[in-house]
């Protein structure tokens, strides 16, 4: 018998609709799977019904993949695809397996020689890059930044000068309700010419990106409370 594969199901970020965001192929595979590792569930369960209104959620397996799932569960989904199922890994938003738990169960297919079928959808990783007018080629998403104000500035200030001598594009994120607290620290603590985009609500109606100095940003600074947000420090 031969192995399922392991696929990486991207999720939207955030819209209520999947036309025009998820592709029809990613789709007709989602529908014709019925077990899933996912960050969230109802947000995974969100996503299958809004690609197919019928989606038998009640005869469908979703295992919760996060920092506190047990080992015993991972190994669980390796036998269910040796066994010959397919599994499907859905992040709670965007692309599975970038800043989400779903890297381990890629890590340990690899291992046990099963197919692992990564599929395209949003990143606002790619769309905030591609979006800034920053160096394409070399760059690096560091993920959220520290909770702690002190440790967040210092990594803040390391970024800029990582730009500032290599020219490479430094990439982060926080949480929605930390997003206007980085927006401060980034305008009162960078120098005035640090170049920085801020990309919100990427695929969604208010969509907004826009790259300035930081000495633009402080004179057209606007309210990010509570927005989905990705910053990215750069060189034009």
């Amino acid at each position: 018998m031969s192995a399922g594969n392991l696929y990486l199901i991207p999720n939207t970020l955030g819209g209520e609709s999947t036309e025009d965001i998820i592709p029809q192929k990613v789709a007709e595979i989602a529908s014709e799977l019925r077990v899933f590792a996912v960050e969230d569930i109802k947000s995974a369960r969100r996503l299958l019904r809004k690609i197919d209104r019928t989606f038998p959620i009640d005869e469908s397996e979703f295992f919760v993949l996060n920092k506190a799932t047990a080992a015993t569960e991972v190994h669980h989904l390796i036998k269910t695809m040796k066994s010959g199922k397919s599994v499907g890994i859905i992040s709670e938003a965007g692309c599975a397996g970038i800043a989400d738990p779903g890297a381990v169960l890629v890590a340990l297919a690899h291992e046990n020689n099963i197919h692992v079928c990564p599929m395209v959808g949003p990143s606002s990783i790619l769309l905030t890059l591609i979006g800034s007018g920053f160096n394409g080629q070399q760059f690096s998403f560091h993920g959220y930044l520290p909770k702690e104000q002190k440790e967040r500035i210092r990594k803040l200030k390391d970024l800029e000068q990582r730009v500032k001598r290599s020219g490479e594009t430094q990439l982060f994120m926080d949480t929605p309700f930390r997003t206007m607290h980085v927006f401060e620290d980034l305008l009162n603590m960078l120098a005035d010419d640090t170049l920085l985009c801020v990309a919100s609500n990427l695929t969604l109606f208010n969509e907004r990106i826009q790259t300035k100095t930081i000495k633009d940003w402080r004179e057209n600074a606007y309210d990010l409370s509570k927005q989905l947000t990705m910053f990215a420090l750069g060189k034009l």
